[in-house]
């Protein structure tokens, strides 16, 4: 520890000091001794976090994952503390259950950061390089091609270094992947995703993904028809989304084959939620749940809020409607139901789970981005068990792992004055972090 409290107090002496009387010479040099510091810093880190991992478990820290520990500990964001315990588990010494010391799965990269030597940037070009050398390569070849990396790494810019390192590929594997080959098939499948991007002010939001080969093979006739000129057309008062369009209805198309192929899309959800097969998630029926003011809703202002905390705006809640596909909690005086709702059962009932949903919009864990949609109804006052009532009052929505947190010696929640619940960490995680998670509601930060 002594050499930490010596490098926050030179840190200190630095962030203090004036460099205008410095020369450009001096300037450079120092420049150059604070990146090698900077790239130094990693290495460091991840050998503390293994010998944190040696002597203690998530469990016993009141988190769910190593992830979320070091997210909580150093308010990261799950990406970037996911990013790190992966690095760290390739990077840092290694040990055996008997405790017999290792090299890192990368020794010369490990090295190279330790040395200062290389960037994040340089890291990452490498930990993805030796993911694609096939399996089929043996190992002293694969560690000869580790060690090479690091050393191009050392002596180039991480855009050099892509470039070698996608010729190092080219040699260790000339004939490309075979498509027939087990490992190559299981890494195939292993990039199949879809992720729906955040919503913008307009509403809308990107997504990307990759497809299997068999994802694509049902995806092909079923975008062949439906997503085909005069289909699933939006702007037709009554669209086509069975049989085969009029001719008129495909004239009057004016829309581009990715326009098409999202109606296409929509409306295999809403035969979906049409089918009735889906029953329901975590309390909440599957359809669109959406939640909305009394004066949002008689005057047709302003945006209702889903289950998923997305924002749609009524205009759409209106045509929503239409389709028999809405499930819309409205409070107050509309739809004369009371916002207490006192029950003397475990589980929280449908209307309890709108009335939550519209208030809590998602996990009330400080930080966690769970919507609704993923979520449970957790006894914020008292559990269940413990004599706690399933009242409106004394309930909030928590994803499962973070509901799981709440125990004898850990996690704590209390519901505060303004109606909003509080989380109390566990000793080892408290760091005087926020105790509430203003994640599902920006407005409430805005307004502060």
């Amino acid at each position: 520890m002594e050499g930490v409290v010596d490098l926050e107090a030179v840190l200190d002496k630095l962030s203090g000091t004036v460099f205008d009387d410095a020369s450009v010479t001096e300037l450079l040099d120092i420049q150059t001794a604070l990146e090698q510091v900077h790239r130094q810093i990693p290495a460091i880190q991840h050998r503390v976090m293994a010998a944190v991992k040696a002597q203690t478990s998530p469990a016993d820290l009141g988190a769910r994952s190593w992830k979320d520990a070091l997210g909580i500990r150093l308010r990261l964001s799950p990406t970037e503390a996911g990013r790190r315990l992966t690095e760290g588990e390739l990077l840092a010494p290694r040990r055996t259950v008997t405790g017999e010391r290792l090299a890192p799965v990368y020794p010369g990269t490990s090295a190279a950061q330790a040395r200062g030597e290389i960037t994040g940037e340089h890291v990452r070009i490498i930990t993805t390089t030796m993911r694609k050398i096939p399996f089929r390569v043996d190992e002293p070849t694969r560690a000869d091609a580790e060690a090479r990396l690091a050393g191009y790494a050392s002596a180039h810019d991480p855009d050099t270094l892509r470039r070698l390192a996608k010729h190092l590929l080219a040699v260790l594997d000339p004939d490309g992947p075979d498509p027939n080959a087990d490992e190559d098939a299981e890494r195939a499948e292993e990039r199949r995703t879809f992720v729906l991007g955040p919503q913008r002010p307009d509403g809308t939001s990107d997504f990307h993904g990759t497809v299997t080969a068999q994802g694509r093979a049902y995806l092909e006739p079923v975008l062949g028809k439906l997503a085909g000129p005069g289909m699933c057309n939006p702007a037709d008062q009554r669209p086509c989304t069975k049989g085969t369009p009029s001719q008129e209805a495909i004239d009057a198309d004016t829309r581009s084959l990715g326009q098409r192929q999202h109606d296409a899309l929509i409306t295999l959800a809403r035969y979906a939620l049409a089918s009735g097969e889906l029953g329901e998630h975590n309390g909440l029926p599957v359809t669109v749940v959406l939640g909305a003011t009394v004066t949002d809703f008689d005057e047709a202002i302003g945006h209702a809020v889903t289950a998923a905390g997305s924002r749609v705006p009524m205009r759409e809640v209106i045509r929503l409607a239409s389709h028999s596909l809405l499930c819309l909690a409205v409070f107050d005086e509309v739809t004369g139901r009371p916002l207490y709702f006192g029950r003397t059962r475990r589980c929280a009932s449908v209307d309890q789970r709108l009335v939550l949903t519209y208030r809590d919009r998602g996990c009330t864990f400080p930080g966690c981005r769970v919507p609704a949609y993923g979520c449970q109804t957790h006894h914020a006052v008292q559990d269940f068990a413990h004599g706690g009532h399933t009242d409106i009052d004394e309930l909030v929505l928590a994803c499962g792992p973070h509901n799981r947190l709440v125990t004898d010696g850990g996690w704590t929640t209390v519901i505060r004055a303004d109606g909003s619940v509080e989380w109390i960490p566990p000793p080892l995680l408290d760091t005087g972090q926020a105790r509430t998670n203003l994640y599902h509601h920006p407005e409430h930060i805005l307004d502060e």
